[in-house]
């Protein structure tokens, strides 16, 4: 039986959330929205599970296509990306050294994020932007140095991003990447999240990456580096996991950057980001206007 899917989104002015159904959405913010008002919240509460048995006597109150997907969490505290976490990812580098001993860490906004179906949008100071297909984890129960041992137990849900990455300006200064990570609208995050029952969902499932139907990155989750235990086990030693907070957990090789020449994404690509029994994340591309 497929996972029940939580979206954000708006509809004729109003932001909402819900559960996607056969048929369309069943507004769960039309009817919780005062006491938890965004899937943060409702994630904070630990309603996943209540809502989604809720919503099965539930007909759907529009349909998808009268909603627009927004991003699942709006307003995480933190929205954490983590980098190369899959071995031929540290071999693109080709700078002669092994695996990182601690995963490579990186903060964006959620305002550089969209949603599903959405444009990612580029630039007017680069035409350098470009794909990245990661697995996102959502935290359900915060911690402090959390043990490895227990760190699944802190996992509310899944979701996909599309990590877009506006290339030349990682490289704008001297050690760091967060301008060419965080121009608005350059990545997404979707189209929904589905809630996390056990290892099994994420211990070895295929990730792929698709650009105008032509698979550019595909790799499976038992090949990462930093596994997602160790990745909670380890953010949690320096900062403190809230309900709600994303991690972005790190994408395969394959990325427009490792062509000769490199492959930028145009305005009118579609590219796709699905992951084993999470989805299929899609967006075209537009020019800022």
């Amino acid at each position: 039986m497929p996972h029940p899917r939580f979206l954000s989104f708006s509809r004729n002015g109003r932001h909402g959330y819900g559960l996607a159904v056969e048929g369309g959405v069943v507004d769960l913010s039309a009817r919780h929205g005062a006491a938890w008002p965004t899937l943060r919240e409702v994630i904070q509460a630990d309603r996943l599970v209540q809502f989604a048995e809720e919503a099965k006597s539930l007909k759907p109150d529009f349909t998808l296509d009268e909603i627009r997907f927004e991003i699942p969490i709006p307003t995480p505290e933190k929205l954490i990306c983590v980098g190369v976490n899959f071995p031929d990812r540290n071999e693109e580098y080709k700078d002669g050294q092994a695996a990182p001993a601690n995963p490579s860490l990186f903060i964006r906004f959620p305002r550089s994020f969209t949603g599903h179906g959405e444009p990612l949008i580029r630039p007017p100071e680069s035409p350098q932007l470009d794909y990245e297909g990661e697995i996102v984890i959502v935290i359900g129960k915060g911690g402090r140095r959390i043990p490895e041992a227990g760190a699944l137990d802190h996992i509310a849900a899944l979701s996909l991003c599309n990590e877009g990455t506006i290339r030349d300006w990682v490289r704008h200064a001297k050690f760091n990447v967060t301008q060419g990570k965080n121009f608005d609208r350059t990545g997404s995050i979707g189209p929904w999240v589905i809630p996390f029952t056990d290892e099994a969902q994420i211990a070895d499932i295929k990730l792929e990456t698709r650009v105008n139907g032509e698979i550019r990155q595909s790799d499976r989750t038992s090949r990462m580096i930093f596994s997602f235990r160790r990745i909670i086990n380890y953010i949690s030693t320096f900062t403190t996991l809230v309900p709600g907070d994303v991690i972005v957990t790190g994408t395969p090789t394959g990325a427009g950057a490792r062509f000769d020449p490199p492959i930028w994404l145009k305005p009118g690509d579609i590219v796709e980001v699905e992951a084993d029994g999470i989805g299929t994340l899609r967006n075209t591309i537009a020019d800022e206007i």
